[in-house]
């Protein structure tokens, strides 16, 4: 005899999967963390900085 299948938790372990692999792709497309954000945005403004502190003025 075939076991009972509860079509809630497969109704619900089926949402876990779409949910997973729709975060997946978002992170692939909008890739980056909070923190390394940050890290490239002072990264950018060191070498701006540093790249203005040699400017001579004419």
């Amino acid at each position: 005899m075939v076991e009972p299948v509860n079509l809630n938790r497969f109704r619900k372990q089926k949402a876990r999967a779409d949910e997973k692999a729709r975060a997946d792709t978002n992170a692939v497309k909008f890739g980056l963390t909070k923190a390394q954000k940050q890290l490239n945005e002072q990264t950018q403004s060191k070498a701006k900085k540093d790249l203005d502190g040699h400017e001579t003025e004419s």
